[in-house]
């Protein structure tokens, strides 16, 4: 991770934190939290860095908010063929599913995600060809200017 990179990083846990802070200690400032939100994501596409899953899972994607257990948010336990963590945002009413699977990671915590264990691959380049100008099809240009008599 370049320096670049660290300091990006260290202003979206900066946002992050801030709108965390003010969501617990004034829950009805819910347009200040939104814009921290907001800001947070639109700098993270425009470097295009990754956010963690954990810190995805606390934004809502339709309208920014932080989504905190009984302040932003209502979380129900599903059990209908599989059990799911219903999350849904108080703001917008956007709903979001979560399998609940003793098993299941998420692909970041998983040891084959880790860079030191990927191995690269040679995949083999497919040979350019160049391309001449006189082997394209020449298409007959007429004037504009020209006017057709009959």
């Amino acid at each position: 991770m370049s320096v670049k990179d660290k300091d990006a990083y260290t202003r979206l846990n900066f946002l992050h934190q801030a709108a965390h802070l003010i969501l617990n200690q004034c829950p009805n400032n819910q347009a200040l939290v939104r814009f921290y939100c907001h800001t947070q994501r639109s700098i993270a596409k425009r470097l295009v860095l990754r956010h963690d899953p954990s810190v995805k899972r606390t934004i809502c994607k339709r309208c920014s908010a932080l989504l905190v257990p009984g302040i932003s948010c209502t979380i129900r336990q599903r059990k209908k063929n599989r059990p799911v963590t219903v999350i849904r945002c108080v703001t917008c009413g956007l709903t979001k599913r979560f399998e609940n699977r003793r098993d299941y990671q998420v692909w970041s915590e998983h040891s084959e995600a880790q860079l030191q264990h990927q191995t690269l691959t040679k995949e083999p380049v497919a040979p350019q060809t160049s391309c001449d100008v006189s082997q394209t099809s020449k298409q007959t240009e007429t004037p504009r200017d020209t006017v057709v008599q009959s």
